[in-house]
């Protein structure tokens, strides 16, 4: 029986003006086929797209079209019994032209009834879509090779934010910045990495404003890392925007800026060099002078005298006076050639309270000066060189004492809270002008010393505490009232973590070295080589194989008790070769680590459900890898000889 497309009584002609219709497409296939699927009318379209003339095809399956695979499985009856279900189908995939070349076909299948509602066949509508299908392989390439350009990027932080500031992608860079893994930031919101301060003045949100107003910001300013220290930043956030101008997200782009703002300021205090050469000559012979004087007196009189006990305390105190100068001087060359180390360590900051109190107290006191210290009612513990904070606090104390008349107060508070210690030194001073509380920390800036005309120096104290802070992760800011308002200085910290379980040397955690046997195995020689290498310098004997057959032959002979195995190998992959390592002889026990570029949850499931006993996701840390090779070094032992 004839399918009948059509049908209208009132115009028998309608039929045959639509045959010629779907006759005249080129750019489409179109063609009838009965319920058993075979080809019953034939188009100039499908002519064109699949290279058979009316005579050659008409009367055969149209499974002809289809790959020799898809016609296996069944597919040509599927794509007709789904079409009959749901009154169409439409389906993409390879289809054969006569010549047997493959072309990328979007197909649609209609059921056609009778007017009594019998199946009458399928009309077959197909199109070429290879180009279309070329030109989005290509952009998906195109996406990956950006994706991995990104990924390769360390000197940038580089990441993804969803419209609300959810972190939503995360590269190599942004880790080596901000001390995250992917695995600890992705899902958290990115007002993280801002200082307490404009989280609570709602800088983040500010931001992602402008942003999406304008399409882009770019700022710079103090950015926390994981380990709590702060870094300058240079921070540029831009709008994404779908085809249909539908946010998506945000982009950001964050630069560590920390040295460069080291080097302006020290670049700018270097303009300041020629006027302090003039002042330096200057204020040296302000204590030589005394000290020339003290001694001719000392020549003319006997040391019992009371002339001669006096320019003998004039000495003493001209010559700490000099000696500090020198100190200063030496610190700020040393800072400005990159010279100066700090000796950390686990510091309570409570004695260096002390320490920096005790240094400035002589001063305080001569001054006639009323100091209170307001401290945590519990330690407080940071990780720093004990010597250089003590120095930076006794600077501000100097500087607090030098600054307030006399008969002024001066407190020293100290507070810890949101991962940070906060020390104030707040005085009833003179206060700063606020064209001058940055400058007061370039160098050789003296501030006015007409409250202090005894007191001199080299405008090097508050460069050298900034500076100090800066090398601790920290922050060194001032702010005033203004003229007559006093002033407070605020050193901040990030709280120490404790250290007692920290060996006193080696790396932490470290295995012993014994008896345990590695096998490396990556088909990557770069990694396998630089791999063995780290487990050779842990003390341990280790080979090397770069392929999994390779790695059976070699675990005949070294019998491994840890296994470090890729898993994307050639040939035999990593879950093949853990599982024909499993059934050697004497390997049934062995520790075996999948070390891999693949660590979403999926893939560390699949791993464990293979048989590995641990997955570690490339790069490996180094505290990770000693982990696992200490559960290794323990299976073995309590496995016993």
């Amino acid at each position: 029986m004839e399918p009948k497309v059509i049908e209208d009584r009132r115009n028998p002609g309608l039929e045959e003006r639509l045959q010629l219709l779907i006759e005249a497409v080129v750019d489409y296939g179109i063609f009838v086929l009965d319920p058993q699927g075979h080809v019953v009318s034939w188009n100039t379209g499908a002519q064109k797209l699949k290279g058979y003339t009316r005579d050659e095809i008409v009367g055969k399956h149209f499974s002809t079209f289809y790959p020799r695979e898809e016609v296996e499985r069944g597919w040509p009856q599927e794509e007709l019994r789904r079409a009959l279900a749901s009154g169409r189908f439409e389906d993409e995939g390879w289809r054969i032209r006569k010549d047997g070349s493959r072309f990328w076909a979007n197909v649609v299948i209609t059921p056609l009834y009778e007017s009594g509602g019998e199946l009458a066949g399928f009309a077959k509508i197909t199109r070429d879509l290879t180009d279309r299908r070329e030109n989005e392989q290509r952009l998906r390439a195109s996406e990956e090779r950006l994706r991995l350009l990104i990924e390769s990027v360390r000197d940038y932080a580089i990441f993804m934010l969803d419209p609300d500031g959810t972190v939503r992608g995360w590269n190599t860079g942004a880790q080596t910045i901000k001390g995250y893994t992917a695995d600890e930031i992705i899902g958290q919101h990115f007002s993280k990495f801002y200082t307490p301060d404009d989280q609570r003045a709602g800088k983040p949100a500010r931001e992602l404003e402008t942003a999406l107003a304008v399409g882009s910001l770019e700022d710079e300013g103090w950015r926390v890392r994981k380990d709590g220290t702060l870094f300058w930043a240079n921070v540029v956030i831009t709008a994404v925007r779908d085809t249909s101008g539908r946010l998506i997200g945000f982009a950001k782009v964050t630069r560590d800026m920390t040295e460069r703002k080291r080097l302006e300021e020290l670049e700018r205090s270097s303009r300041r060099m020629s006027e302090f050469l003039a002042m330096l000559a200057h204020e040296l012979r302000n204590p030589l002078a005394p000290i020339r004087n003290a001694v001719t007196v000392m020549q003319l009189e006997t040391m019992a005298s009371p002339a001669l006990r006096n320019s003998r305390d004039i000495i003493d105190r001209q010559l700490t006076h000099m000696t500090r100068l020198v100190d200063e001087l030496l610190d700020v060359g040393r800072l400005t050639t990159g010279k100066v180390k700090l000796r950390r360590e686990k510091v309570d900051f409570g004695g260096v309270i002390a320490r920096s109190v005790e240094m400035a107290r002589p001063l305080i006191e001569a001054r006639g000066h009323q100091l209170n210290v307001d401290l945590p009612p519990i330690g407080v513990f940071v990780n720093g060189d004990g010597t250089r904070l003590t120095q930076i606090l006794q600077n501000l104390l100097v500087n607090a004492a030098k600054y307030t008349p006399d008969g002024g107060r001066i407190r020293l508070q100290v507070q810890a809270a949101d991962g940070f210690v906060d020390t104030r030194v707040i005085d009833s001073g003179r206060g700063i002008e606020p064209d001058e509380l940055e400058r007061i920390f370039e160098l050789f800036m003296q501030g006015d010393t007409s409250n202090a005309p005894n007191e001199s120096g080299l405008g090097i104290g508050l460069t050298l505490a900034r500076s100090l802070a800066l090398l601790h992760g920290g922050t060194l800011e001032a702010t005033s009232g203004g003229s007559g308002r006093g002033s407070t200085f605020m050193l901040r910290l990030p709280l120490g973590e404790l250290q007692e379980d920290l060996p006193d040397e080696g790396v932490p955690g470290q295995p012993a070295p014994g008896a345990l046997r590695v096998m490396v195995v990556d088909d990557n020689r770069d990694s396998a080589d630089s791999a063995t290498s780290i487990v050779r310098l842990l003390g341990f004997r280790v080979e090397t194989a770069y392929n999994g057959a390779a790695a059976l032959d070699l675990a005949r002979t070294l019998r491994p008790h840890a296994v470090l195995l890729d898993l994307s190998m050639p040939q035999i992959d990593g879950y093949e070769t853990l599982k024909l390592l499993r059934v050697q002889p004497g390997m049934e026990n062995a520790y075996v680590i999948a070390m891999t570029g693949f660590g979403s949850d999926e893939d560390r499931r699949r791993t464990r459900a293979a048989g590995f006993d641990a997955h570690l996701v490339k790069p490996v840390g180094l505290d990770l890898l000693v982990g696992v090779l200490n559960e290794a070094r323990e299976r073995h032992e309590a496995a016993g000889p």
